[in-house]
């Protein structure tokens, strides 16, 4: 099937991206930082739900909201606002950033 095909592409892509600088994820993004999603490496049915909401690989995240005491935190991705868990966002890796002078 291709969606599996797909899914398998964008999923499971492994950890940093080499061995001196650890890759960012979700749980790493402040208030108001923006990123770019890269890929999902979560469990083939949890990352098909969150691709489902608007998880995708190149599509921009903001972190908004976070729940008192470390609960879950709401990012906005794809016109919507969806609450994740913070191992959950620890597991959604952005892209690196192409170069340091577009901040």
């Amino acid at each position: 099937m291709n969606f599996k095909k797909s899914l398998a592409s964008q999923v499971n892509g492994g950890g940093p991206v080499d061995g001196r600088h650890e890759a960012r994820t979700l749980a790493d993004l402040r208030m108001g930082e923006r990123g770019i999603l890269d890929r999902l490496d979560l469990p083939e049915d949890l990352a098909r739900r969150l691709m489902e909401l608007g998880f995708l690989p190149g599509h921009e995240i903001i972190p908004a909201r976070r729940a008192p005491g470390g609960g879950p935190r709401v990012f906005r991705v794809d016109g919507s606002e969806v609450a994740l868990r913070r191992d959950t966002a620890a597991r959604l890796y952005l892209r690196a950033k192409s170069s340091r002078s577009d901040t």
